[in-house]
């Protein structure tokens, strides 16, 4: 069993960031990924609110940024998927490896919410997309619809524009949730228009997506919608099903910490969009990290004394 003073479950900006500062701690740290180091940041092609990049800058960059400073520091960063965490022992049991550490720390970020709707599972893939930057490109001159209301339609929208004839946001209030300035974007793109206090309730085609039920919320009418696209942005779900039972959670498994990032388990942190919290974006992913390696700091330097 290998051993670390540090391992960090999850490579996207909290992930990263937390092993930036354990490895100027000088803490023999790994880093588990179980995807592309970056996390699902890498789904948008661009953040244009990080400070100190006017105009925005290219999630890629920004990524491989964060992960070579981390390697430059020492730290350890291999493609293997977490299975299982003894929070009692800190053992980390993957596929292929067993690790034991003096602390761990959890960032193993958030998936995409589904609509569970009759027709999204079977379509995934054929039509129904929860990544605009990984898939608009098939969807060349052909009519999409986006579900949900939030920053994620708005940039993914913009982004969409690029290929398809027309995109249609369906969201179920009278009013979006995006921040002014990216709905003013979007009511600015004359491919993009707005199905308001409306919901998908079924995604229709044999083996590709032909269509989408909208029904109206205000006055029950569904009607067919023609489409080749369904892309879903509604929320996010934590990555913490391997945790099920071993840590307090919320009734959405979110991981419950204190200002420390301190877990109920000792020496168990955790940041980023895997814990509860009010505001989810990558500047406080960061600094959720940038916390939760300081305190696994503290806690290792505690035990050796």
């Amino acid at each position: 069993m290998l051993s670390y003073d540090l391992v960090i479950i999850g490579g996207g900006p909290a992930g990263l960031t937390a092993a930036l500062y354990a490895g100027r701690s000088r803490l023999n740290t790994l880093l588990i990924e179980k995807m592309s180091v970056g996390g699902r940041i890498l789904m948008s092609e661009t953040i244009e609110n990080y400070p100190g990049f006017p105009g925005g800058v290219s999630t890629v960059e920004l990524m491989g940024r964060m992960e070579n400073q981390a390697k430059e520091l020492g730290v350890s960063i291999i493609s293997e998927e977490v299975l299982s965490l003894d929070c009692a022992n800190k053992i980390i049991n993957t596929a292929n490896n067993n690790y034991q550490a003096q602390s761990v720390i959890i960032a193993s970020g958030a998936r995409p919410r589904r609509l569970n709707i009759p027709g999204e599972g079977q379509l995934t893939g054929r039509g129904v997309s929860y990544c605009a930057t990984c898939d608009a490109p098939f969807f060349k001159d052909k009519k999409v619809v986006i579900v949900g209301g939030g920053n994620a339609v708005a940039e993914e929208a913009m982004y969409l524009s690029r290929f398809a004839s027309s995109i249609s946001v369906i969201h179920r209030r009278s009013d979006l949730r995006a921040s002014p300035i990216l709905q003013e974007r979007m009511q600015q793109n004359n491919k993009i228009s707005f199905i308001l206090n409306s919901v998908v309730t079924q995604v229709k085609g044999v083996n590709k997506v032909e269509a989408v039920i909208i029904k109206d919320l205000l006055s029950g009418k569904e009607s067919d919608f023609a489409c080749a696209g369904v892309f879903i942005y509604i929320g996010y779900e934590p990555e913490t099903l391997f945790l099920k039972n071993k840590l307090k959670m919320d009734e959405s498994g979110f991981i419950l910490t204190d200002e420390n990032m301190a877990t109920t388990s000792e020496g168990i942190f955790a940041c980023g969009d895997c814990r509860k919290k009010a505001l989810y974006q990558v500047i406080n992913a960061c600094g959720d990290g940038a916390v939760a390696a300081d305190s696994a700091y503290k806690f290792i330097a505690n035990k050796e004394k």
